[in-house]
């Protein structure tokens, strides 16, 4: 008899969710607040690309935790998911790369959780605990 406390379907599960909901708020937050997007587009002209790629964060932060909640085409949100902290990185965070917080923890936290989450997903998939198991 398997253990229960031995599910990689219910840790996959768990990490789903986990990433997905959390990221989603983020995602709501940008929907409830389009003027985020004024922000984003700034930032990407500011190193020579289109400020339209700024809707992108909607792919990101909306679609991908959909898709991952739901364990719809879950590798791929975790890709999209991926890109997207990158992108939030590179254009919001660099200075914060080397930075330490007031009590120890690395500046990026946050971001390297969702950026690393979403890395895990891509190479786990959804398990057997979704609508589309892959």
């Amino acid at each position: 008899m398997r253990s229960p406390i031995r599910s990689d379907a219910l840790g996959k599960l768990i990490l789903r969710l986990t990433v997905g909901i959390l990221l989603l708020l983020h995602g709501v937050s940008k929907v409830r607040h389009p003027g985020s997007l004024e922000y984003i587009g700034k930032q990407l002209a500011g190193i020579d690309l289109p400020a339209a790629l700024a809707y992108g964060v909607y792919a990101g932060e909306v679609l991908a935790p959909l898709m991952i909640i739901l364990g719809i085409y879950s590798r791929l949100g975790g890709l999209l998911v991926v890109g997207n902290m990158l992108f939030a990185v590179v254009l919001a965070h660099r200075a914060q790369l080397t930075s330490l917080t007031d009590h120890g923890g690395w500046s990026l936290e946050l971001q390297a959780f969702y950026l690393f989450g979403g890395l895990a997903l891509l190479f786990l998939g959804s398990g057997r605990i979704a609508v589309r198991p892959d």
